[in-house]
């Protein structure tokens, strides 16, 4: 009779399961983890495009890096980069406001026609011009948050009314820094710093984007406006009271604009109802360039000042090669749709 051999009294050691979460991090790929990394660091690509703008440009003109170009780049670009502190603030919140240039340059006349058409001191039109940044941007922010309209039609109704107010209290006419008092261009003056002459109104900005850092990175304002514009009903469900945090950033960039508004008379030395026709286009290219998402609740205050600063580069270094005005315009408007593209991009990342 056949007899079988008797059975093991013990199985091999089955290999341990592999670990779900290794398996997934093996899996991506290099291009996953650039996407990674640039959605918990939006200020990485603009910084990147910045420096290769910078180089390109200054191969392929020598004139491009002289300290008199450079100059005139931080000049040019601070009125862009403090009206972006204000485009920025809104956009964190989901929403966006079209009529930042119209408002500046409304403030600007304001200021203007108030100290030389009345011959009031500079302080009192200056606060003359507060008034005006800070009712604009109450406007704003009452008819977004009370009536529940959308930002984008508010701000471009906004835009054609603060436009025919500048016209209005202007009559078109330009007032020379000449009839101005000091204080009311004095963030025109300028000082040398490394061979680079930087004017008041380039103090201004940096001090402006350090305290606006900060607000956003270390205060409850701060996080209440990424958690806002993140999703409003989380934020609402949470306790916070999302139409005041949303009526507050629309009167902080009211206020930030009458900055840009003071900027922009030192940097042309008067008050023109026909001054930075496209700061609004601008504005919005140094914030959506800098990393800060259109849907809102991501991006930083330092990407916006990479983002101006592109704008300006690309500007000058387009128009130091040759390359008339309005090709400039199309390379800023594909700047934008990429900016927007590689938004979109980084946004489907996992998580």
């Amino acid at each position: 009779m056949a007899t079988h051999a008797p059975a093991r009294a013990s199985a091999e050691p089955k290999p341990p399961a592999p670990d779900p979460a290794l398996e997934f991090i093996d899996r991506r790929t290099p291009l996953s983890r650039v996407r990674g990394t640039l959605h918990r660091y939006p200020a990485i690509s603009p910084g990147v495009v910045l420096v290769i703008a910078i180089l390109v440009f200054g191969m392929l003109n020598p004139h491009f890096l002289a300290p008199s170009n450079l100059s005139l780049i931080t000049q040019q670009v601070a009125v862009i980069g403090i009206l972006g502190i204000a485009e920025t603030l809104v956009i964190l919140t989901a929403g966006i406001d079209l009529s930042v240039g119209a408002a500046m340059v409304l403030s600007s006349v304001v200021v203007g026609n108030t100290a030389a058409g009345l011959g009031l001191p500079a302080p009192i039109a200056l606060l003359a011009g507060l008034a005006t940044g800070l009712a604009a941007g109450a406007l704003n922010g009452i008819l977004v948050t009370r009536l529940t309209l959308p930002p984008f039609i508010v701000t471009l109704g906004t835009l054609s009314i603060f436009t025919a107010l500048l016209l209005l209290v202007s009559k078109g006419a330009t007032v020379q820094g000449t009839q101005l008092p000091d204080l009311a261009t004095w963030t025109g003056g300028t000082f040398k710093l490394a061979g680079i002459d930087i004017s008041f109104g380039v103090v201004l900005m940096a001090l402006l984007y350090l305290v606006v850092a900060y607000a956003l990175g270390r205060t409850a304002w701060g996080r209440h406006v990424y958690a806002v514009g993140d999703d409003k009903e989380a934020a609402r469900l949470s306790g916070i009271r999302v139409s005041r945090v949303q009526l507050s950033v629309y009167m902080l960039a009211g206020a930030i604009v009458v900055i840009a508004a003071w900027t922009q008379i030192g940097r042309d030395f008067g008050s023109s109802p026909n001054a930075a026709t496209d700061a609004n286009l601008n504005a919005i290219t140094a914030v959506v360039i800098g990393g800060t998402s259109l849907f809102g609740g991501r991006g930083t205050i330092w990407g916006t000042l990479l983002g101006a600063l592109i704008v300006g580069v690309f500007r000058n270094g387009l128009a130091l090669v040759g390359l008339d005005v309005l090709y400039q315009t199309l390379a800023v408007g594909i700047l934008v749709i990429g900016a927007v593209a590689i938004d979109q991009w980084i946004r489907k990342v996992r998580k």
